[in-house]
């Protein structure tokens, strides 16, 4: 008997989802809630906003369980909700407070670590992350640290495939443009290279 793989878990506990089981409500809760904040906590950069958007997102889930279309992938339909109600948050926030990146630029030393000291390099990457703008930081993370395919970030996000790959490869740029200082230490975010999640 073949092995099942993970949409084909996803799929059967939607099944049964919609029939009304809490059980199978609960199993996607624990298989998806560490992996939407690790994405969503990200992209708002507040521990308790990202809580509140991830417990909204199973919500969501729950309240349009019966509209889940089995052609498609359960990741890239909870990912698209989660990234939604994460874009609405950051509009909310942009109202009573604009703040563009370049307002960071030619004062980097203010956000300098001492790179003596290497069990802050997952902060300072993270740093790093979060200053990343909104579009090549979320593509980021749902392609290298969520790993998921190119073609469901492009339906995630609702844009062309040749945009994602543009995105990705810009904010990975960007990335090792900042982290220059300490390039050995982040050889891994090479082109050819995935960054590892470890390090998140």
């Amino acid at each position: 008997m073949a092995k099942q793989t993970e949409k084909d878990i996803d799929y059967a506990l939607m099944r049964a989802i919609q029939k009304g089981d809490m059980v199978a409500f609960n199993e996607i809760v624990n298989r998806y809630k560490g992996r939407l904040m690790n994405v969503i906590g990200r992209m708002v950069s507040s521990q308790e906003e990202a809580e509140d958007i991830v417990q909204e997102t199973f919500i969501r889930v729950y309240q349009h369980r019966q509209s889940f279309n089995f052609k498609h992938c359960f990741s890239t339909w909870i990912y698209t909700i989660g990234l939604n109600l994460g874009r609405n948050e950051l509009r909310k926030r942009k109202r009573f407070k604009h703040y563009e990146i370049s307002e960071m630029e030619g004062n980097e030393a203010e956000f300098a670590v001492d790179p003596k000291i290497p069990s802050r390099l997952p902060q300072v990457l993270n740093a790093a992350i979060k200053e990343l703008p909104e579009k090549y930081k979320t593509a980021f993370l749902l392609r290298d640290v969520s790993e998921m395919s190119y073609e469901d970030v492009a339906i995630a996000l609702e844009v062309p495939l040749g945009t994602v790959k543009s995105r990705v490869n810009r904010a990975r740029m960007m990335l090792r443009d900042k982290l220059q200082p300490r390039k050995e230490e982040y050889s891994a975010l090479s082109k050819s290279t995935l960054l590892p999640v470890s390090l998140l």
